[in-house]
């Protein structure tokens, strides 16, 4: 399968690129961590704002807002035609300003007829920015089981600040703690405190969210 990264411009190199060996000095995994923990948190801020953006112009309102921008749109030509007359000293007819309003009711018909397939172009750029993120996410847990759930279990147990002062705040703390989960659902580490499910939210906010409270996050492992 081509990789999904070649999409809008990411940072990282391919997400095909082979995974290493379990023999890779760690220092090369953590490499390769970070860039595809990068990659995963660009793929989660495209992937936000291509859903919020669904909503505001394919929501439940959304024709109320068609006709509002299109209303919008009346009064700045109007505008625009008066600052032009007041410079230019140009005169237009009335059935010139009446054909020219009747030109953009017709453009703005085409727009709202064009609705659906502009929403489903937007849905195939969600549907693409969650197999990306997806996609990077399980290569970043193969990097992870080479490099960063090893050095975790060995400094057991350690709170998120800590680890994330361990790896020189490389990473984002959103980004390790979504990692972390994993092995917490897999029975080995547990999580002292539970929090709201940072994944869902905007990488920025789930990182507020957890500088907040990374000190009283302690990871203790069970192996």
């Amino acid at each position: 399968m081509p990789s999904a990264l070649n999409h809008n411009n990411f940072i990282a190199k391919n997400i095909n690129n082979d995974i290493p060996d379990a023999g890779v000095h760690p220092i090369n995994v953590y490499a390769l961590l970070r860039e595809r923990e990068a990659c995963w948190w660009q793929a989660r801020r495209q992937l936000i704002e291509h859903q919020e953006k669904k909503i505001f112009w394919y929501g439940e309102n959304s024709l109320i807002m068609w006709l509002l921008w299109q209303l919008v749109g009346y009064v700045v030509v109007a505008m625009a035609l008066m600052l032009l007359n007041n410079m230019l000293n140009l005169s237009l007819s009335l059935w010139q300003y009446i054909a020219l309003f009747i030109l953009q009711t017709i453009f703005f018909v085409g727009i709202l007829a064009a609705k659906g397939r502009l929403a489903n172009k937007l849905q195939d750029e969600i549907d693409n920015d969650e197999l990306m993120r997806e996609e990077t996410f399980n290569e970043m847990i193969i990097l992870a089981e080479d490099s960063l759930y090893p050095d975790v279990h060995a400094k057991s147990p350690i709170s998120l600040r800590q680890l994330g002062d361990y790896l020189n705040g490389e990473f984002h703390l959103s980004s390790l703690h979504c990692l972390l989960q994993k092995e917490i659902k897999a029975g080995r580490l547990i999580m002292e405190q539970q929090l709201l499910e940072v994944g869902v939210l905007p990488p920025e906010l789930a990182d507020v969210e957890l500088i907040e409270h990374a000190d009283n996050i302690i990871y203790k492992s069970t192996l």
